[in-house]
């Protein structure tokens, strides 16, 4: 057999955090499918626990993929590995273990997480090739590259005058406020993964080419990166068992899901509001009550599943296991009269924005909840809170035309306390406008929809992202000739 036939080798290493491991998992669970040998490498046997299901699935059906527990040092203490993993999550430690297994069977390709900020330098000193996951589409990273170049924010008379982003395709209008840190102070990403990506052989991105066209073209010409489009990747979980385990086990039990799902069931298709602000994101207990007072004046059924609530001095002790932030009487209230229901934790996402009675989204716009909303083809309230989320709504409502603004004004990051409070009247107007039979929300569903079959025929055979995947291994295999 010639070095052609030979599957491609390639490692995927996640970071630990949720809403860059879920994607990632995903994605080597796609080049698998297309006939590379993909091993996923982890931190612990616990973390590898959350997505084992899903490859022993895959394996079942003869795919080549496999879990690698890295090797730590006995002394060593593992980086944190939940799903709320934040972004400043050190896994340094790691170096020797990956270093040595990189040595001992060095793959075609390894594709890894820029928040693996130490790793480039490990990689590239062993001749690998690098390709990097970055978790955004590319909307938001062309946006951010032509601030970083042109920095139009930096002459404002203050941080909510608006601005428009130079050179880019369509009329887009941010503040400074909306801006991360980084952008404010200094051009460009993050130093050190900027100049990781600078260097890597390409990106790959969970995008379609039909979702944002314009910006991939840019991208790839204007900006001069050298991309791959794979996704969505979330569309390959195509059975009950693995939406429903994907991430992790969902907070509700099995008989609970089945309870929430019958409740589904027994709605008129669109008449559900699906609330969810990612496993990031601490809203403060004052934000929750207006989102409850807002969501029961709207008189729309919800599901809304409740993430980690903001502690602070103030109301420390008194929000606790019981989460008593709920207005009295709210969730008996609610379930008395079937309109809503509360998940605490986690909950299967995709299972719920693909039901037929989920008519909205109220998401935070992270990157990997934006694509599932397309794909399920569900219009989206946005609220965008920190990393790129702005961008993603910029993107959503302004170009895709399928969703509204709630009124989020303020970047802040996911572990500080907000002195924004957006108000019930806000969301309350805004469930409203998406769940409404009105031209607008008609519209939004009918453009959703659209985009939603073009998902699906993306990662069919012959689709731009099935393509995608087929180019990046055909690519890493003519290497091997020269």
């Amino acid at each position: 057999m010639d070095s052609s036939e030979t599957p491609v080798v390639m490692y995927f290493f996640p970071f630990v955090g949720g809403g860059h491991q879920i994607p990632m998992i995903d994605i080597a669970r796609v080049f698998s499918s297309h006939g590379a040998k993909a091993t996923i490498l982890t931190t612990t046997p616990a973390n590898a626990l959350r997505f084992r299901s899903s490859i022993h699935r895959d394996q079942s059906l003869n795919l080549p993929i496999t879990i690698r527990v890295l090797d730590l040092p006995n002394d060593a203490v593992s980086p944190d590995s939940s799903m709320s993993a934040a972004p400043f999550t050190d896994t340094s430690v790691l170096r020797e273990p990956f270093k040595l297994f990189l040595a001992q069977n060095p793959p075609d390709c390894i594709v890894i997480d820029v928040f693996h900020r130490w790793a480039a330098d490990v990689i590239d000193g062993l001749n690998i090739k690098r390709v990097v996951f970055n978790g955004n589409g590319f909307f938001s990273r062309c946006v951010s590259e032509c601030i970083g170049l042109y920095a139009p924010h930096e002459k404002l008379g203050s941080d909510s005058e608006p601005f428009l982003v130079p050179q880019i395709p369509d009329r887009i209008e941010l503040t400074r406020s909306q801006l991360p840190p980084f952008a404010r102070n200094k051009p460009g990403l993050p130093d050190k993964i900027g100049k990781a990506e600078e260097k890597a052989f390409g990106v790959v991105v969970n995008s379609f080419y039909e979702l944002e066209p314009k910006y991939v073209e840019y991208f790839k010409t204007v900006l001069g990166k050298k991309a791959w489009l794979v996704g969505p990747v979330s569309l390959c979980n195509r059975n009950n068992a693995d939406k429903t385990e994907r991430g992790q086990a969902a907070s509700v039990d099995e008989q609970s899901l089945r309870n929430c799902l019958s409740w589904l069931d027994s709605k008129e298709p669109n008449s559900v509001v699906y609330i969810s602000f990612g496993s990031l994101a601490r809203l403060p207990p004052a934000q929750l009550v207006e989102i409850a007072h807002g969501l029961e004046a709207s008189t729309h059924n919800f599901i809304w599943v409740v993430g980690k609530i903001f502690r602070c001095a103030e109301n420390e002790g008194r929000v606790g296991d019981d989460e008593n932030w709920v207005p009295l009487g709210f969730e008996e209230r609610m379930m008395e009269m079937k309109r809503g229901i509360l998940i605490r934790g986690w909950a299967p996402q995709i299972l719920m924005l693909e039901h037929g009675a989920v008519g909205g989204f109220m998401s935070h716009c992270g990157w990997n909840s934006t694509l599932e909303s397309v794909t399920a083809g569900v219009p989206m309230m946005t609220w965008p809170l920190s990393a790129e989320q702005f961008y993603n709504e910029k993107l959503i409502t302004d170009v895709l035309g399928i969703g509204v603004q709630v009124g989020s004004k303020e970047w802040v990051s996911w572990n500080a306390e907000r002195e924004e409070l957006v108000g019930r009247e806000k969301v309350e107007a805004v469930v409203r406008r998406v769940m409404g039979g009105g031209e607008e929300a008609e519209e939004m569903r009918k453009q959703a929809r659209a985009l939603a079959e073009k998902a699906r025929r993306a990662v069919e055979e012959g689709g731009s992202s099935y393509e995608g995947v087929d180019a990046l291994i055909s690519e890493l295999k003519s290497l091997r000739k020269n």
